[in-house]
């Protein structure tokens, strides 16, 4: 009996012991939980504090000091060979942008419009260098004024400017890759040029969603689950995320609904005010440049025919292709009818354009000196430039006239002599 009680005992006593030992175990990962659960609250706060060091709408590159243009454009040509010989030497070239030229300030957005074919799409791609320039320069100058000849710069020298430059494609739909999730389409970027640090991606991407309107619960949605317009938003956040000084946006609502336009739009005027970032802003849509941008250019066949602020093109156009154009622009009047001028004639091909006047094939007003000389760009009011005979000086027009003429008079002399 004493036995069996002293063995009783020492059972009670290891009894209490391992469950002393097991309530303090389980105190023990109780407390650690909690603690987890502490500095887990404690450094997220943290980061989010940080965050606003690496906060989206801070990060404007324009100073009081920074140069006026961000882009110089002069004589810029993109030729695209057309066929080959049996050497293998190109038989003909494509013409898809042939000697542009204009200025873009800083902070501001210049238009570039003109009918399908006129290499609007080309002249963005190749500024950005995705097709390398077959002539001609283009300069960008950051906000310190360091100048780069973008035509003269390697690949591996364009890499550090993809940040500042940036593109919007046309197709919200097959421009974001369908197995990524938002998140990891925006910050793809972001990690590779090292815009903020490591642990500060996931939240910076999160304020870049909430300035471009996306909520945050996008985050780990794929885009098959959005819309047209928030897929433009997701594009335009992957562009913005990079902290760009230009974007390029080609066509970037053409593809979508008016209401939806609108707030694309509004989003861009939004982002460019509070950013100061600039745009080049290319499209077929005369009433959406006319509102974002402050400047307009446009172009036929791989030129430029007309530019100048938004105000004079679009209140005292003077190339008759840029009056075409906006006499074909919809009124908002039932009572008034709009009466667009049509265009004789088909748009020539860029690969066999005509001598001369481009537009001369199409133009109600050509005259001899247009199908033999081309135009130049002239200044017919301050900052309103225009590449017609129309507007030659009087001396000039003589003297282009009498040299269209020398060749019809010298052809029937040769008849003669001939004969």
């Amino acid at each position: 009996m004493i036995s069996l009680l002293a063995l009783s005992q020492q059972a009670a006593t290891w009894l209490a012991v391992v469950m002393g030992l097991l309530i303090a175990a389980e105190f023990g990962f109780i407390g650690y939980i909690v603690y987890a659960m502490v500095k887990a609250r404690k450094s997220k706060q943290e980061e989010t504090e940080s965050a606003d060091e690496y906060d989206l709408i801070g990060s404007s590159r324009v100073g009081e000091d920074a140069p006026k243009y961000i882009l110089n454009v002069k004589d810029l040509k993109q030729w695209f060979p057309v066929g080959k010989s049996i050497f293998g030497k190109p038989q003909g070239y494509l013409r898809a942008v042939d000697g542009v030229s204009f200025d873009l300030e800083r902070g501001k957005t210049i238009g570039i419009v003109g009918e399908s074919g006129c290499g609007k799409t080309t002249l963005g791609r190749t500024i950005l260098r995705l097709y390398d320039i077959t002539e001609g320069s283009a300069v960008y100058t950051d906000e310190h004024g360091k100048q780069y000849e973008l035509a003269k710069l390697k690949r591996k020298q364009l890499q550090p400017l993809r940040t500042q430059l940036q593109l919007v494609f046309q197709d919200p739909y097959s421009s974001l890759p369908p197995r990524m999730t938002v998140g990891a389409i925006i910050s793809e970027a972001v990690r590779v040029h090292h815009i903020v640090p490591k642990n500060k991606v996931h939240n910076y991407v999160l304020n870049v969603m909430k300035h471009c309107g996306l909520q945050p619960h996008y985050y780990d949605r794929y885009p098959h689950e959005f819309s047209g317009g928030q897929r433009q938003r997701i594009c335009i956040a992957r562009a913005l995320a990079v902290q760009p000084d230009l974007v390029i946006c080609d066509e970037p609502v053409s593809a979508l609904d008016v209401s939806i336009q609108a707030q694309v739009i509004n989003l861009l005027k939004k982002m460019q005010k509070q950013m100061g970032i600039s745009y080049m802003f290319i499209s077929h849509d005369l009433s959406v440049v006319k509102y974002i941008s402050d400047t307009i250019a446009v172009m036929y066949l791989g030129n430029i025919v007309e530019k100048g602020t938004t105000e004079d093109i679009c209140s005292d156009a003077r190339h008759p292709y840029t009056q075409a154009l906006f006499s074909a622009v919809p009124v908002p009047n039932p009572h008034r009818k709009a009466k667009p001028e049509e265009l004789e004639g088909e748009l020539p091909s860029p690969a066999n354009p005509p001598k001369g006047c481009k537009f001369h094939t199409r133009c109600k007003h050509c005259m001899d000196c247009c199908t033999e000389i081309a135009p130049e760009m002239r200044e017919v009011t301050p900052g309103h430039f225009v590449a017609c005979h129309l507007f030659d000086p009087p001396e000039t027009m003589q003297e282009e006239q009498i040299t269209a003429e020398q060749p019809q008079q010298e052809q029937p002399e040769q008849n003669e002599q001939e004969n």
